[in-house]
């Protein structure tokens, strides 16, 4: 049985998400566990950690006996098996596990999911969103959607402000948007006050709802 020693993920099938997480996380120093029934990735996935077992069942005494219960994040990845991925979800949430993050393929899986207690998550939505967003300019570096009303932005400072103040350009009253950080030649500035004056080379990170963005998106466009 799995016995963590530090903050532990417990993640449920190794399609292309789920190889991804546990990939990322490890690499990231994280412990974790992993669930499939598919041998091979497992046997993959035990290179980069002990604690990667073979699961045919999802039932709450077979997840009991492999200790995911004693992590502290569980994340569900089997979207596309939408029943398997619900009855896992209801498992997990009934393990008493702290956060149980399940992958959503559909807004109705979705509204199933968050009714059991669930973070929901929509890879691929998430996905065409950044996209669409660093398509729109190619002044923005990434794009985090961390909710409908929240997403944070890293961002090339627009030529068109480089020499203007934060209170000169003015996001928050024109576009509703926060600047959450500035980073230049490997310094950053978390705390980014009114008379902060832009220059060449800035990473601006920006924090708003998605209409403020794109109306951002059209203003650089046009600077």
């Amino acid at each position: 049985m799995f016995k963590k020693k530090e903050i532990a993920y417990g993640i449920i099938g190794l399609g292309r998400f789920g190889y991804a997480l546990a990939t990322e996380l490890t690499a990231s120093g994280a412990e974790i566990l992993v669930l499939d029934k598919n041998e091979e990735k497992i046997r993959e996935m035990r290179e980069l950690t002990e604690n990667a077992f073979v699961v045919r069942n999802l039932d709450k005494n077979t997840l009991m006996e492999t200790g995911i219960q004693n992590c502290d994040v569980a994340i569900v990845c089997i979207g596309e098996q939408i029943a398997t991925s619900i009855l896992t979800t209801l498992n997990l949430v009934g393990l008493g596990i702290p956060k149980v993050v399940s992958k959503a393929t559909s807004m109705e899986h979705g509204e199933i999911l968050k009714k059991l207690g669930a973070e929901v998550v929509y890879p691929e939505q998430d996905m065409a969103v950044r996209l669409a967003h660093r398509l729109e300019t190619s002044k923005v570096l990434d794009y985090i959607q961390l909710s409908e009303r929240l997403n944070i932005s890293k961002m090339a400072v627009p030529a068109g402000i480089i020499g203007k103040t934060v209170l000169e350009v003015d996001l928050r009253g024109r576009f509703g948007l926060n600047i959450i950080a500035v980073e230049n030649a490997g310094g950053l500035v978390d705390s980014v006050k009114p008379e902060y004056t832009f220059r060449e080379g800035d990473i601006l990170f920006v924090a708003g709802g998605t209409e403020g963005f794109s109306e951002l998106a059209a203003w650089v466009e046009n600077d």
